[in-house]
């Protein structure tokens, strides 16, 4: 299998500013329902999360309605493009990166990329569904080779001249070129199917595309400054104090202790802000942080369903959605403990690492067929 990563035989790039709230802000099921809510029109975060527009309809039901939203955004904002991989590079601070953009073939999963972590079921079902209702990839997953480096040197050297699309915002630049067929083009594949990749970002992206039988549209990036944050864990609508949540940890066997406020979580243990106080617990050793957070202190003191409604992924530098009780603050996952998890065949938590800087979705799209 020499192919499995490809140019994209048919896309659209980014040809005027893009429209809309910014799918890349938001993460919470509750967060984008209130963005389309207040901005309804015709948007990229529509077109992902059609069932979450006002008038409560189901995602079947809401996916032919996304899939014209979505033909009108792209002859409004996009022109096409044919048989081409982007180098792309990002810079800001928090981090900087330079790869590719191309197509990865799902038959590639398993064999050639490993998830780094678990995913929610529901979640991959969801995209797998409208992958396949689109025809049509919004937003790439984040690969980055286990081993060398050959891709750097090869992206930035591609990367000359104006950009095809050049966006600010964040704190950071993202510029793409476009690179059609001939021998840069093929340096380039050749430096991305070069190692064995993780998936840094975009696990539940590249489950869903495997489950509905697509092609996956990847930034493969070796960086050189990708950086790891933490991703913590919110508890909300339950009406828990911290008060509450000491107590019930503790009846769980768990070492608790009141604090400032001013912990920084270190691994094993996580500083839980709520009502009423600051608490630092001790998690117990053995097994990863995020699995015992969810484990134990979520599933089996509080009796919460850690993929239920009142329980969330909070990436790093997000602030907690409205109606928050408590905020489970957990340390970054090492990149050494990542790499280990990998060389062994086994997959971290699910939402437990953080890799910036990540790719702004809807700079060029890709279509799943042709």
């Amino acid at each position: 299998m020499t192919d499995w990563a490809r140019p994209i035989g048919t896309g659209w790039v980014l040809d005027a500013p893009a429209g809309g709230p910014d799918v890349d802000e938001f993460a919470d099921p509750v967060e984008i329902a209130a963005a389309l809510a207040a901005d309804p029109g015709d948007s990229l975060l529509a077109v992902q999360h059609p069932h979450r527009l006002p008038g409560g309809r189901s995602l079947e039901e809401s996916l032919p309605a996304a899939r014209a939203m979505l033909d009108r955004l792209r002859t409004r904002d996009y022109r096409p493009v044919r048989d081409v991989v982007a180098p792309y590079r990002i810079s800001g601070p928090d981090g900087t990166a330079a790869g590719v953009l191309c197509l990865v073939d799902p038959s590639a999963v398993g064999a050639r990329i490993r998830h780094s972590e678990e995913v929610y079921t529901g979640v991959v079902a969801e995209r797998a569904a409208a992958l396949r209702a689109l025809g049509c990839a919004t937003s790439a997953a984040m690969l980055v080779p286990v081993s060398g480096d050959e891709l750097t040197a090869a992206a930035l050297g591609a990367a000359r001249g104006a950009p095809a699309v050049e966006v600010t915002g964040g704190g950071r630049a993202h510029r793409l070129w476009l690179t059609g067929p001939g021998a840069e083009q093929d340096r380039l594949l050749a430096a991305v199917r070069a190692a064995p990749l993780l998936v840094a970002d975009g696990n539940h992206r590249v489950a869903a595309a495997a489950e509905a039988g697509t092609p996956l549209l990847a930034l493969v990036t070796a960086g050189p400054d990708l950086r790891i944050g933490a991703i913590h864990r919110t508890i909300s609508g339950t009406g828990l104090t911290a008060a509450a949540l000491a107590r019930a940890w503790r009846r769980a066997g768990l070492t608790v202790r009141e604090t400032s406020g001013v912990d920084t979580p270190v691994p094993g243990s996580t500083v839980v802000t709520g009502h009423g106080g600051t608490l630092l617990v001790e998690l117990p050793p053995g097994e990863p942080d995020h699995t015992a957070v969810e484990n134990l202190l979520l599933a089996k003191a509080l009796g919460l369903d850690p993929e239920g409604p009142h329980v969330h992924a909070l990436p790093e530098g997000h602030p907690p959605g409205p109606g928050t009780d408590a905020v489970l603050r957990l340390a970054p996952v090492p990149l050494s403990e990542v790499l280990t998890a990998h060389a062994q065949g086994r997959r971290l938590p699910r939402k437990s690492t953080y890799f910036t800087p990540k790719p702004r979705s809807g700079l060029l799209l890709a279509a799943l067929t042709g």
